[in-house]
């Protein structure tokens, strides 16, 4: 039986060095060594969220562009695109979340192809299949989330210590909300993501809430 629950929280920054100075100083935190996706042109940090969590502090990889040709798509969670670059230029942002599955094929056929192709990735030791849209937005500015499926056992929570940091819950805004929770239950996620109306054409708001050893933090889109 397909079961799916949240994997990590992918926050954007314009510059991975000054986005993870903002995110240790805000979080009290020291996040991990930086982590490159070839096949996007991009690279991370990431800092454990409990056994079963994580969050990434993803960036465009200025060097991957000096030494290789531009990805073989849009980059994944709308980094490539002016609305999602003008958000992260002052500071990091939430830019959605990513669902673990045990059958990615399956759930991608399941919600009509709107999470995009299955794309097989890799890096060192870790082997996965994550849903990317074609033109590389998150779907529903975030709110519905990329699927994801490890296929090795190794886990990022696996490598990662532990530095007290948990995630206690998200909460968006969405003028159609009953949409959300539509396509939420197609993949099982019916109670991932609390959720308000906002009236007609103003547009969709996200974030998610952190514990610290400092106490509770909020990350926004």
């Amino acid at each position: 039986m397909n079961s799916t629950t949240l994997d990590h929280l992918v926050i954007g920054c314009a510059d991975l060095a000054r986005g993870s100075a903002w995110l240790e100083r805000f979080l009290s935190v020291r996040l991990s060594d930086v982590g490159s996706h070839v096949l996007m042109g991009t690279h991370n940090r990431l800092l454990s969220l409990g056994p079963q969590h994580y969050l990434e502090l993803i960036a465009i990889d200025p060097a991957a562009s000096q030494t290789r040709n531009t990805p073989f798509m849009p980059r994944w969670f709308g980094l490539d695109t002016p609305d999602v670059q003008e958000r992260i230029a002052q500071k990091p942002r939430l830019l959605g979340w990513v669902a673990r599955t045990d059958n990615i094929d399956a759930l991608a056929e399941k919600t009509g192809g709107i999470l995009g192709g299955v794309q097989p990735m890799e890096r060192g030791d870790f082997k996965w299949r994550i849903t990317i849209p074609d033109d590389g937005y998150a779907v529903e500015a975030g709110l519905i989330p990329t699927l994801i499926q490890w296929d090795l056992p190794l886990h990022p929570c696996q490598r990662l210590p532990d530095q007290q940091c948990r995630f206690e819950w998200m909460e968006a805004a969405h003028p159609n909300p009953a949409k959300i929770r539509y396509l939420l239950s197609e993949m099982g996620l019916e109670n991932a993501l609390t959720l308000t109306p906002t009236p007609p054409y103003s547009g969709m708001t996200m974030c998610a809430y952190i514990r610290t050893p400092g106490g509770v933090k909020t990350l926004m889109s």
